[in-house]
């Protein structure tokens, strides 16, 4: 977990802030559903397919109040709000979750799960990655387990962690933007063949929409 000697940022009080926006959820179980959006600044992993590289050092992104930060989320008819990033587990998300849920906002969390994330949660979407694993508890706590596909490999990944997830989590294959033409008919045949897994796709992209 990052800490600081900045007053507030270790204790979670500040945090890295890329950008905050009201949008509709573009991917997984909430698609459709309109949501406040806080990208946090601060990633260890580096995905090259990665679309939010600028989110990856948090030195380059303003420290922004807990405070500040909700005062924009209640601004909008926003209920539910989604923290992605960058890597959201290596900060302390106890402030922000509460102050969230003093106005009754639900909370969700897109993560890897590199370290178990801090806060309250009502959704945990789990991305896993292969060239940095999941803190084993967050297995257990994921909501859904998103795995996105990039080439024929990524199928057995997908498999090995579905077997470490409880009986309840939902399973979605999602294509790598760059590479959906390349993928889409094999992650819909799969889908076909393992029934027990959904499609996600990056439906913001299609509608333009941040």
């Amino acid at each position: 977990m990052v800490t600081s000697d900045l007053p507030g940022e270790g204790k979670g009080l500040v945090l890295p802030l890329v950008e905050q926006f009201y949008s509709l959820q573009g991917e997984g179980f909430h698609t459709g559903k309109a949501a406040y959006f806080i990208r946090i600044g601060g990633c260890d992993i580096g995905c090259r397919w990665c679309d939010s590289k600028v989110s990856w050092n948090p030195g380059i992104h303003k420290l922004v109040t807990v405070e500040d930060i909700v005062k924009e989320v209640i601004a909008t008819p926003a209920k539910s709000v989604v923290v992605t990033g960058g890597e959201p587990s290596l900060y302390n998300m106890e402030p922000l979750c509460n102050e969230l849920k003093k106005h009754n906002i639900e909370t969700f969390v897109e993560t890897a799960g590199v370290n178990n994330i801090t806060g309250i949660w009502d959704w945990i979407c789990l991305s896993p990655k292969t060239n940095n694993h999941p803190h084993s508890e967050m297995y257990k706590r994921a909501n859904e387990l998103k795995m996105i596909i990039y080439n024929s490999e990524d199928f057995n990944w997908a498999m090995e962690c579905a077997e470490k997830v409880s009986a309840d989590c939902l399973l979605f294959l999602q294509p790598e933007w760059s590479r959906f033409n390349q993928n889409i008919e094999a992650i819909v045949e799969f889908a076909k063949n393992n029934p027990h897994w959904m499609v996600s796709l990056q439906s913001h992209k299609f509608m333009k929409i941040p």
